[in-house]
């Protein structure tokens, strides 16, 4: 059986670690599989493996990111515009295709993501792009993240204003949608449990994929929420949810 684990909001807030993480997902190492999904593109998997090392967990070759999936959505050899962070970027090379810088030129799909610098530069040109014939591919449609300072607008904010200038909507890639559907299978196969904080993302990522939804409540759902999907479980944390298990 394989664990798909969320980043933040289960195993941190922004930078702080959520008590007891590290040490249940060092449980779940010794006797599963474990690969952690995240909908957060703008870091590159080098960085995201970093982190997770910086809070305690042993993660080489197990980050799989919205951006990872968006790479699926892109063929090699095209001509690709991002407005989004260098996960993106590394994603699309990846993939063996170009990242274009020139949203005028020639393009065949135009990725946007999340990226802190985001301004009208990036939304009129990513608009540019997508009105001139290119693909538009959103890396996920969160509308928000969960921070030591509360929520702050996540990609899907970013995304749903380039829709709103172009009039079109994007292909998502991220959870819970195929792109990343299909890389989690591809990695883990057809059997697990999705252990998330977002009922409309990491539970519906859970239902499309076959597994458990194990809701924890460490980052943006709380009890008294009506969920959508009905979890599997409910735990306060990932600790928690561990330490039942025992």
């Amino acid at each position: 059986m394989a664990w798909v684990l969320d980043l933040d909001g289960v195993i941190w807030t922004g930078n702080t670690p959520i008590e007891g993480a590290a040490a249940a997902v060092a449980e779940l190492q010794r006797r599963d599989d474990v690969v952690f999904v995240t909908n957060m593109s703008r870091l590159v998997i080098a960085d995201q493996e970093a982190k997770l090392a910086a809070h305690g967990i042993e993660a080489c070759g197990q980050v799989i990111s919205s951006a990872t999936a968006a790479g699926r959505l892109v063929e090699p050899g095209e001509r690709v515009f991002v407005c989004g962070g260098p996960g993106v970027r590394e994603s699309v090379e990846n993939r063996g295709a170009t990242v274009i810088d020139d949203p005028r030129a020639a393009i065949d799909a135009c990725i946007v993501g999340f990226d802190p610098e985001f301004d009208f530069e990036w939304m009129k040109n990513a608009t540019t792009a997508i009105l001139h014939g290119a693909r538009f591919i959103g890396t996920n449609h969160d509308p928000t993240y969960p921070t030591e300072e509360g929520l702050w607008p996540g990609a899907g904010a970013i995304i749903e204003s380039v829709a709103t200038a172009t009039g079109q909507r994007p292909i998502y890639a991220g959870k819970p949608h195929k792109a990343v559907v299909d890389e989690v299978r591809d990695r883990v196969g057809n059997s697990g449990v999705v252990v998330g904080d977002r009922p409309d993302t990491d539970g519906a990522f859970a239902r499309a994929l076959g597994f458990d939804f194990a809701l924890v409540l460490s980052g943006v759902a709380n009890a008294e929420d009506l969920h959508d999907p009905v979890p599997d479980s409910i735990s306060t944390t990932l600790a928690a949810l561990v330490a039942d298990l025992r």
